[in-house]
């Protein structure tokens, strides 16, 4: 397979450059220009903004279809799908202001839909929104979207939570890439720095027929940054500050584009002492550091677009184990610790023919991961090594109809240097084909297909048998057809409707194959199954959603049945003082969902009331409810936007009251918890001081500086709180 990609790509030398260009004029429904409006043609990395009398043009373009997104903030984005490029030459646009954020082209689900033409609900947020609520971390930010929490250890890991599904059931993707990072464990966090990138789009639901095993649960999509428009060179520097774990966060990013090449640098360092909980005492050894670089280099022309992104990341990440023992502000970790090194490497590649095009992604991932328990000589040293693929050929559209077929797979080998082992060393060989189709009619949209996924997996003998640690040679297959139906329509001019059915799977991961002694961390004796089968899935998720100029309403319900769940079960005994839990399987069913508000009133203008409710309950078939399942969440925001004189635009102040239900639908072995309100506030926008101007934000998190104990904290177990009061500065300039 890889023969035949690099010699797809070699190909692309005989590709003549085209001279396909495309201009016009974008005006407002009352016919004025519109000025800064963005002009993206993302197949090809390529966008520019309109001039100040509302004028444009774009470049060297293939000369067959082609899609252009036109946003700007206050108007509602169009999508505009060129048929045949070479016979356009001119295309004018008229924008409708629009008082809710932008309609945003969905990269994760097929056929690049704005998210309101899109069969499939897909929530996306940005970085910046996130960061403007006072998250501190990426993953923090990702549990403030309704259906997504976190299990969380302190401020320094968190693992991100979709309905109620974790671990190796949430796939995540990063540059094109899927991300593969021992994510097995609750103990190792996301892995990923929100330097550098530009947002992310979350599917609540299996995504198995896009992206194979482990997307049974969902898939956060990690969209980086854009380069620079054509012919500009821009740069910026962000510093952020945070009272409470006298933590800083820094990021550095230059970019420059032509109409052919592009090129981006990023640097970031986000350093946090030991968080502080209400009564004042600090958490032992929840401090981190951590460095991220993150390039790019692109090139397009009217044949062929490639982009190469390349991600180093550097954790160092304290484990806390004593509680509130040492009190210090100290950000150097002590024992035991984690260090976590990773190296992403992403080619990106889009070849252009007359009526079709061909997508080629190829990535590498290398995650070292090591664990220091009283010296800097790693007790646990684990080495990760991921080659991944990813090939879509878009046939030429059919009528009204259109069509990918794919194949996708992956080579990984983990490898341990240490003396303890985890899991054991072993090679998994994933391969998968998939077709999927579109019709569309009026406002009716009709999406399904099919996949067929294989997996392989062998690992090595290791240890004595009958001792902890030891762990039988292992040659497992897995194998599983998937298909989803979805089917979208306008009940009324502002009404749209979503009914989506999909199954998906998961192969079991190397820990619950083979585990056999004390999991760092969890305090339990763990024993996997060799004879663990496949988890198999059907969802169906139901979606209302009624959008005004002034009034948002969207609620969405799902019921996720799963054959075969695998969880960790207490089995009554112990080993060296240790209980002991066994990997087993059960028939389980999670349902629940979202209802979201919005309101701006007219004639106010610079008013928005926001709320949204969450809920999910997990429940085994044969009684009893499952571990970690999040508790309800009701949240509300009061935001008002206003500007003062000259020297403050596109201010904004919030107001946010976070209620989070007691869950006592537990596990046998899980912990109830408490419920509780947090009380949040926000200000900021863009100071303009002379000719200098930068944006600012503050935020006041936790204000009544609140005693409360998240369900889902890894913490939960010793009594220990979350964070108390923290204040979250933020600087940010463009140059």
């Amino acid at each position: 397979m890889k023969k035949y990609i690099i010699i797809l790509l070699l190909g692309i030398t005989s590709f003549l450059h085209a001279q396909n260009s495309i201009t016009g004029k974008v005006t407002d429904s009352k016919n004025n220009p519109l000025a800064g409006v963005v002009v993206d043609a993302s197949e090809l990395h390529k966008s520019t903004k309109t001039d100040e009398n509302g004028m444009y043009t774009l470049t060297e373009l293939p000369s067959g279809d082609l899609t252009l997104v036109f946003s700007s903030i206050g108007f509602a984005a169009q999508s505009k799908k060129i048929e045949k490029t070479q016979n356009i030459h001119t295309l004018d646009v008229v924008m409708d202001e629009l008082a809710f954020q932008m309609d945003e082209v969905i990269v994760s689900t097929p056929f690049s839909k704005l998210q309101s033409q899109n069969v499939m609900k897909v929530d996306r947020e940005s970085v910046k929104s996130m960061q403007e609520k006072g998250s501190a971390t990426l993953i923090e930010g990702l549990a403030t979207i309704p259906g997504v929490s976190q299990v969380s250890t302190g401020t320094s890991i968190g693992k991100p939570v979709i309905r109620g599904l974790s671990g190796n059931r949430v796939l995540v993707y990063t540059q094109g890439v899927r991300l593969e990072n021992q994510q097995f464990g609750d103990e190792h966090g996301l892995g990923l720095n929100d330097s550098g990138v530009e947002n992310v789009e979350v599917i609540k639901g299996p995504a198995s027929l896009l992206y194979g095993s482990d997307a049974l649960g969902g898939v956060l999509f990690f969209n980086p940054e854009k380069f620079a428009l054509t012919n500009t060179f821009q740069g910026d520097f962000g510093q952020r500050l945070f009272s409470n774990t006298l933590g800083t966060s820094t990021t550095l990013g230059l970019k420059t584009s032509t109409d052919n090449w592009k090129y981006l640098i990023r640097g970031a360092y986000n350093t946090q002492s030991d968080y502080k909980i209400p009564d004042g005492d600090r958490v032992t050894n929840t401090r981190f550091q951590e460095m991220d670089l993150k390039a790019g280099i692109g090139y397009s022309n009217a044949k062929f677009s490639s982009t190469l992104r390349y991600n180093y990341n550097n954790l160092d990440v304290g484990i806390p184990e004593d509680g509130i023992a040492d009190q210090t502000a100290s950000k150097k970790t002590t024992f035991p610790k984690q260090g976590v090194f990773s190296n992403l490497l992403s080619l990106n590649n889009t070849l252009f023919f007359s009526d079709s095009k061909l997508d080629v992604n190829l990535g590498y991932i290398q995650n070292d991961r090591s664990e220091f328990e009283d010296s800097n000589v790693a007790s646990l040293h684990m080495i990760l090594n991921t080659f991944d693929y990813n090939v879509k050929y878009y046939l030429p559209k059919l009528g009204k109809v259109e069509t990918i077929f794919g194949v996708q797979g992956m080579s990984q080998e983990n490898k341990n240097l240490g003396d303890e082992f985890l899991i054991p060393n072993a090679t998994t060989n994933d391969f998968g084909v998939f077709g999927t189709g579109i019709y569309n009619w009026g406002d009716n949209s009709l999406q399904g297909g099919l996949r067929f996924d294989y997996r392989h997996l062998a690992s090595e003998e290791h240890g004595i048998v009958g001792e902890e640690g030891y762990f039988e040679a292992l040659n497992k297959n897995y194998d599983s057809f998937n298909a989803s139906l979805g089917y979208k329509t306008n009940l009324a001019k502002d009404l749209s409707f979503r009914l989506n059915a999909a199954t998906g799977f998961r192969a079991p991961n190397l820990a619950e194959l083979s585990s056999n002694g004390v999991h760092e961390g969890t305090f339990r004796y763990e024993i996997g199954n060799p004879n663990l089968k496949t988890e198999q899935n059907l969802q169906t998720d139901l979606d209302l959603e009624y959008k005004s100029t002034h009034f948002e309403f969207s609620v969405s319900g799902f019921y996720n049945h799963i054959n075969d769940y695998i969880y960790s079960s207490p089995s009554g005994a112990e080993i060296d003082g240790f209980k002991v839990y066994d990997y087993i399987q059960n028939n389980a069913n999670l349902y629940g969902g979202e209802v979201a508000l919005h309101i701006h009133p007219h004639p106010l203008d610079w008013l928005h009331i926001e709320s949204s409710f969450e809920t999910v309950t997990g429940k085994l078939q044969d009684g009893g409810y499952l571990p970690q399942i999040p508790a309800n969440n009701w949240d509300n925001t009061l935001k008002t936007d206003f500007v003062i004189g000259k020297w403050l635009e596109d201010a904004f102040a919030t107001l946010n009251v976070s209620t989070t239900f007691s869950q006592d639908k537990v596990s046998g072995y899980d912990i109830s918890s408490d419920g509780y309100t947090l009380l949040n506030m926000g200000f900021g926008g863009k100071v303009k001081l002379g000719k200098t101007a930068f944006d600012l934000n503050l935020n006041g998190n936790n204000l009544f500086n609140k005693t409360y104990i998240p369900h889902l904290s890894r913490l939960a177990t010793s009594g220990i709180p979350n964070l108390g009061r923290n204040f979250v500065l933020g600087v940010a300039f463009k140059f």
